[in-house]
């Protein structure tokens, strides 16, 4: 039979371990926060911190290894690894902040109409989200690529059209939430319009929601934007672009010079890790606050 201050020692214990456990959750999230805060400058800094021109070929300089002002070596054209990693920054990150950008955007209107108007509003939605759901993200990406052409632009609407039902079926649970809140009644009372409403209270309700769900979706876009590009129908060489290093740097890899597929790669699964854990983190607060 328990004490009273047996009791008390075990409370303090679970006490302790989450404290614990926040704590450690919250240097965590610090720590992926400053890696993509350093990938974000990067990528807007990264041609401006080049040390040498990441396109300027010398055959002669071919699989050379690292060597003084080429810490990364060289690639099999002769370029400087270094300053290609720097430029490919930009292509790497643009497009899936771009994809998450639109897809969170459509994604939060749709839910939010769904959730507001009901009804067969909400079932053809609802519909037309579990059609688009069925087709993997990838998939549209290489068929927008191969039909309108390699670039950014097609892989980037593809994704973004593939990724919006699945923030929309998050955020439509919450937004109908929301929607039966007493506050929400008591300003249809008031005589204020929908679109008022849902922009002044609905809107700012879900915004942890839907910081955790784009935080999610950048490290999936990424590794897709990647996949795209390493098949070689998004970001085309000689343009620098952590994908199209991969895949070019193949090559060196059968030669016993991997250094090229091996550092994209790595910039690759860092950012997308630190992506992950920061949106796992913030999702996990989130419905922490909602109990």
């Amino acid at each position: 039979m328990s004490t009273p201050a047996t009791v008390v020692v075990r409370g303090a214990r679970v006490r302790g371990r989450l404290t614990r456990r926040a704590g450690a959750g919250n240097r965590v999230a610090i720590a992926c926060g400053v890696v993509l805060g350093l990938a974000a400058l990067v990528a807007i800094f990264g041609p401006l911190l080049a040390p040498h021109d990441p396109n300027e070929s010398n055959l002669a300089n071919a699989y050379v290894g690292p060597v003084a002002g080429h810490p990364l070596g060289f690639d099999a054209q002769g370029r400087d690894l270094l300053s290609r990693l720097l430029e490919g920054a930009r292509s790497a990150m643009l497009g899936p902040a771009l994809v998450v950008l639109i897809s969170v955007a459509c994604g939060a209107t749709l839910a939010i109409v769904a959730a507001w108007r009901g009804g067969w509003v909400d079932s053809a939605i609802s519909t037309v989200l579990d059609i688009v759901f069925a087709f993997p993200a990838i998939l549209l990406a290489i068929l927008a690529a191969a039909v309108f052409g390699a670039g950014l632009t097609a892989p980037t609407i593809a994704l973004a059209i593939a990724y919006t039902p699945y923030v929309a079926r998050v955020l439509r649970g919450a937004a109908l939430r929301e929607r039966a809140r007493e506050y929400v009644a008591a300003s249809e009372v008031q005589g204020l319009p929908a679109w008022r409403i849902c922009a002044r209270h609905l809107v700012p309700n879900l915004a942890p929601l839907i910081v955790a769900q784009a935080t999610l979706l950048f490290g999936y876009a990424m590794v897709d934007f990647a996949a795209v590009s390493y098949v070689g129908l998004g970001v085309q060489p000689p343009q620098a672009d952590w994908g199209v290093m991969v895949a070019t740097g193949q090559s060196g890899v059968l030669q016993g010079y991997p250094m090229e597929s091996l550092a994209a790669g790595l910039c690759l699964v860092v950012v997308v890790v630190a992506v992950n854990l920061l949106g796992e983190r913030l999702a996990q607060r989130d419905s922490e606050v909602s109990r």
